[in-house]
């Protein structure tokens, strides 16, 4: 097939992936909805996720056209002479659509696939999982299918008004800077959604656990908790839409750069192969359609049994789609490419190197067995019943204060070899293909996006099952599914979080070479220039900065949600007998007695759940705008002053932000589940300690919440979108500073 007609098959595939979306909507939508009360549980739920994500994108609309204004002035004054105009502010109008949808879609079906996990696992496990993994799979395909055919629509567009750019690469730079504002508002909506959801979420999590089970000791999904259903509003717009949002804009901003660096080798194509010039453009948006393609086939490998192990199912349909897509790039690699390797000149180094198609599949394929191998270290040290939580468990018989050093310490140590994993990828993804080989390469980790988001997203829906268990009352039967259904989830979002992280590096790393390229030489990132070197300290300053803004916010907000949880344990008069009845049903281990039902059920629906919801609202929409600003307006303000200094900026931020998300994410994972290990291990074996034990690693999970949940995923969109805003800008400054 001709490249030029290929192109067409981006949207016709995303298309696909939303039809396979909308039946996997439709078919947890027909399950069932359980009783009376789990819809109730369920619309309270839905109605605040959906009441959050309103308000929020109100805000973000204003956001999104006062840029987008800027953008289409600012390119069309600088105009062709720098290959850019004004329609980059429609690619950007379009790429905050686009990311803000899919967190609708994948939201509103979470939401309701919630309730019918809980009401599954009345069946069987096996059940359980299906629901919950067909609701994650929504948000899946529904990032990937909107995602391309987004960018497929655009460039489709371009490409027919710039006809001259199938055999000019003048002309398709020109409409490759065009699109790459689609990845500057996917990135900008990430970003709002990540900081804003894991706000909201973490303010409810916190009030839930420190005031529910520290203090008056039941579980945080008890109704009588007034945090629980914020908490579990939480769970969807932090891990479902703010999860999905990151790797959108991931997704894109490997795509785009990987198109921006492949159109570099126009030259050396058309001498092995005259007419084949543009195939290194077009090789990415192959990958892409590769990965989908492999992502739905994986879907119908997910799968378990009554008493078998989740995670087993899912990591079957997660490491079959890997492999089928690696089957498929390496074909296309070899179809798209010439047999007898391309020469191409390093604008880094100035040396010509030769690359073949064998080594440009090693350069992809190194960077998703990169992504797998972080997944695997991620697991290891945060999973229950492995060395690094054990040492959690362990320091958690001394009290809190030593439960939060180790579990410092674990964070920290945790960052190593991720480290040796993602230098290695880069440096075969470099010597195999050069810096075109990296963003491959990080594309190659993204590429199954689909079914890595739906194995994360499953997360939340598991976690938000267990609450409706335990609010609904369906017994400690159906909780201890729902339960091995959320232990299995913790575990995919971790490995969901390495990913990303290390996606991160190498977008960030690719978008870093395309701002490089777009800069036409005129940058030197030296260490001995003293600007480069300012630009290098404050880019390493950034994700301290901002995580602790992050962390603030959730602090001030929980601080709130503690106050109210506790006002309403005090003022409302049919709680406190309930929750003395509560508590001695819970520390006996059975259900309440019938005496004791009579009492918690006289303060059903008595704790005032929509006052707390509201608090973490306001506070995730008031405290996401100053971190979001901030990632925007630096990069630029460096950049209208020194060029050197922002790619130093770039480089700086990178690094430091890598180690801190990976610490922060490994940290905040391993003290969760020291938590749950304490409770499935300690609670008949320690006696009078357990309660000890479990207040410290309760302690311990409420400082690694924020880390998690908010500052550290948030830091992989930081290092992206600071890059993606370079890279935009790239041709105005260039035309500042050399025009």
């Amino acid at each position: 097939m001709e490249p030029i007609h290929f192109i067409y098959l981006c949207p016709a595939v995303a298309i696909l992936a939303l039809i396979y979306a909308y039946m996997k909507a439709a078919w947890v939508k027909k399950q069932d909805e359980g009783t009376d009360r789990m819809k109730m549980i369920g619309g309270w739920i839905a109605d605040g996720a959906m009441a959050f994500l309103g308000r929020e994108y109100k805000v973000l609309v204003i956001f999104v056209i006062a840029v987008a204004i800027l953008l289409g002035v600012s390119n069309q004054m600088v105009g062709a002479e720098q290959n850019t105009n004004g329609l980059i502010a429609l690619s950007f109008v379009l790429g905050a659509f686009c990311s803000g949808l899919a967190g609708y879609f994948g939201m509103k079906t979470a939401t309701k696939a919630n309730i019918r996990t809980a009401s599954a696992a009345r069946k069987g496990l096996n059940e359980a999982l299906q629901v919950a993994f067909a609701g994650g799979s929504v948000m899946g395909l529904s990032v990937v299918g909107l995602a391309l055919t987004g960018m497929g629509a655009l460039f489709i567009l371009y490409t027919n008004l710039y006809p001259a750019s199938a055999s000019d690469t003048n002309v398709m730079n020109l409409v490759l800077n065009i699109i790459s504002g689609f990845s500057l508002g996917a990135s900008s909506i990430a970003l709002f959604a990540r900081v804003g959801g894991g706000i909201y979420t973490k303010a409810a999590d916190v009030g839930a656990d420190l005031v529910g089970k520290v203090e008056a000791g039941i579980p945080e999904d008890h109704p009588l908790n007034p945090a629980t259903i914020a908490d579990n509003v939480g769970d969807n717009v932090g891990d479902v839409a703010g999860m999905g949002a990151d790797l959108f804009e991931s997704y894109i901003g490997a795509i785009i750069s990987s198109m921006i660096l492949g159109a570099a080798w126009f030259g050396g194509l058309n001498a092995v192969s005259p007419g084949a010039g543009m195939n290194g453009v077009y090789l990415p948006l192959a990958i892409a359609v590769i990965g989908i393609v492999a992502s739905i086939i994986g879907f119908f490998f997910v799968r378990t049994k009554e008493g078998g192990n989740p995670q087993a199912g899912l990591n079957m349909g997660t490491f079959g789609a890997g492999a089928l897509m690696v089957i498929g790039t390496v074909i296309a690699i070899k179809i798209l490419l010439p047999a007898g390797g391309i020469t191409v000149e390093n604008f880094v180094t100035g040396e010509t190197n030769v690359y073949t198609w064998w080594g440009i599949s090693i350069a992809v394929i190194a960077g998703l067995a990169a992504g797998i191998a972080i997944g695997v270290l991620t697991e290891y040290y945060t999973a229950t019943f492995k060395k690094p939580v054990g040492t959690i468990v362990e320091a958690s018989k001394t009290g809190p204060a030593t439960t939060v050093i180790q579990g410092i310490a674990v964070g920290m140590n945790s960052t190593t070899f991720p480290i040796f994993v993602i230098g290695i990828a880069i440096i075969l993804a470099y010597e195999f293909a050069g810096l075109y080989g990296i963003a491959l390469s990080a594309l190659g980790m993204l590429s199954t996006t689909a079914i890595q988001l739906a194995t994360d997203a499953y997360g939340p829906i598991a976690d938000n099952a267990g609450g409706v268990a335990e609010m609904s009352r369906l017994g400690r039967d159906i909780r201890s599914r729902t339960d091995k259904l959320d232990a299995v989830g913790n575990t995919t979002a971790a490995i969901g979080k390495g990913f990303a992280i290390g996606s991160a590096a190498l977008t960030a790393l690719a978008l870093t070479a395309a701002f490089l390229t777009k800069m036409q030489g005129k940058v030197d990132i030296d260490a001995a220039n003293p600007y480069v070197l300012v630009g290098l300290l404050i880019g390493c300053m950034l994700p301290f900065r901002f995580s602790a803004m992050a962390m603030v916010a959730v602090g001030k907000a929980a601080q709130d949600m503690i106050q109210e949880v506790r006002r309403q344990f005090r003022e409302i008069p049919e709680l406190r007998p309930a929750l003395t009845a509560a508590q001695k049903a819970e520390s006996e281990e059975r259900e309440p007695n019938e005496e004791e039902k009579k009492i918690i059920q006289a303060a059903d629906g008595k704790a005032e759940y929509t006052q707390c919801v509201e608090i973490s609202t306001a506070a995730a929409i008031k405290k996401m705008i100053a971190p979001g600003l901030m990632a925007v307006l630096v990069p630029v303000l460096i950049g209208l002053y020194n060029v050197d200094m922002l790619g130093g900026l770039l480089i700086g931020v990178t690094i430091s932000g890598v180690c801190l998300a990976i610490f922060q994410a490994n940290a905040g994972g391993a003290w969760d589940n020291s938590k749950k290990q304490v409770k499935e291990q300690g609670h008949k074996v320690w006696g009078e300690a357990y309660d000890a034990m479990h207040k410290a690693t309760v302690t311990g999970d409420t400082v690694g919440d924020p880390f998690k949940d908010t500052s550290g995923p948030s830091l992989n969109i930081l290092i992206k979108l600071i890059s993606v805003v370079a890279m935009i800008i790239a041709p105005i400054l260039y035309a500042i500073h050399f025009g």
